[in-house]
């Protein structure tokens, strides 16, 4: 009984992290996706706006609390960067969390 008194913390810690984990690796394709919807928005249209909306409804209901930055050069052919960064609370439920920032970048070719 003490054995299993001292293993079942650990073993809960152990899950609750790796839950964590995946929670993060969520994030992180998320926001992957959302700057690649942004740069592909940025090379099809002139205004930046469409790509931070673009980038910003990929996220859906984190949109609006992300960054989203974009580059783009009015030349055909050259390429626009879509760089967006969403802050994230890591163990939110205890101890506060500990804030991290999820940051991804995309580009393409503009193509007019």
């Amino acid at each position: 009984m003490v054995e299993f008194a001292l293993v079942v913390p650990l073993v809960l810690a152990l899950v609750l992290g790796l839950v964590e984990v995946a929670l993060v690796a969520r994030s992180q394709m998320e926001v992957v996706n959302a700057a690649r919807e942004g740069a592909r928005q940025a090379a099809a249209s002139p205004d930046p706006s469409d790509a931070v909306r673009a980038a910003r409804a990929s996220l859906g209901e984190a949109g609006p609390s992300a960054q989203v930055s974009v580059r783009r050069p009015d030349v055909v052919g050259r390429l626009a960067e879509v760089r967006v960064t969403l802050p994230y609370r890591v163990a939110a439920p205890f101890f506060g969390g500990v804030g991290v920032e999820i940051t991804a970048k995309a580009v393409m070719r503009v193509e007019r």
